[in-house]
């Protein structure tokens, strides 16, 4: 699992020249970032305030982040870190598993961050392509994982979209956001598995509609 580095510890890593990197300063510049975020929104968030909020150089930061996408979708994944993905040999109890690895992290992640992310991500395409790259695919990933063994383990039929499954969650999170402010619990994220992704996942798999009904309004076969 992704996690931040303790502020005194140092490291090095390989910068993309091939020369060694002192990484020390990076907890200090997620920081700024996220902060920054959660004060200003990403849109109003420069990279000039990041240096200024962390004291450090503005080349510092780009020796590390090619841009300002680069920069928070990373900080963002070392809050978070990736959920690691549970094989319990049940699926109901898999998504469980999840869904507190997802919100266990969630106090640290405020409705503030999120939401200044969320509008950004409805007119930057720049922010999409990082986000969905880095932060949104390990975790569809993870999902996936879980779905596809449970269909080798015959809990789950063939057939499904695993993409859309995978889905599920994270739509209903945000819809969680937009209408109470506040990111799911563990509770609520236990229940939206238990209720929602669950039965959806061991159904049997609807058959497909033929090619162009969905888009001309036209209605399925029975």
């Amino acid at each position: 699992m992704s996690r931040a580095r303790g502020a005194g510890e140092v490291s090095k890593t390989r910068h993309r020249g091939g020369r060694s990197l002192d990484t020390s300063r990076d907890l200090a510049l997620r920081e700024a970032a996220l902060a920054l975020l959660a004060e200003v929104g990403y849109d109003r968030l420069t990279m000039d305030a990041v240096a200024a909020r962390a004291r450090a150089g503005k080349t510092t930061i780009y020796r590390r982040w090619p841009g300002k996408a680069e920069l928070v979708v990373d900080a963002l994944n070392s809050l978070k870190g990736v959920p690691e993905v549970p094989d319990t040999g049940s699926l109901r109890q898999d998504l469980r598993a999840l869904a507190e690895s997802i919100t266990s992290k969630e106090s640290r992640f405020g409705a503030q961050v999120t939401i200044g992310m969320v509008n950004a991500l409805a007119h930057d395409g720049e922010l999409r392509r990082v986000f969905g790259d880095k932060f949104i695919a390990p975790r569809m990933a993870g999902f996936r994982t879980v779905f596809e063994r449970a269909v080798a383990r015959g809990e789950m039929p063939g057939g499904h979209d695993l993409d859309l499954l995978a889905g599920l969650f994270p739509a209903l999170a945000l819809q969680q956001l937009v209408m109470s402010g506040e990111l799911p619990g563990t509770r609520l994220a236990c229940q939206i598995m238990d209720e929602v992704v669950y039965p959806l996942a061991t159904a049997p798999a609807a058959r497909p509609y033929p090619a162009g009904d969905a888009t001309a309004g036209g209605k399925p076969h029975g």
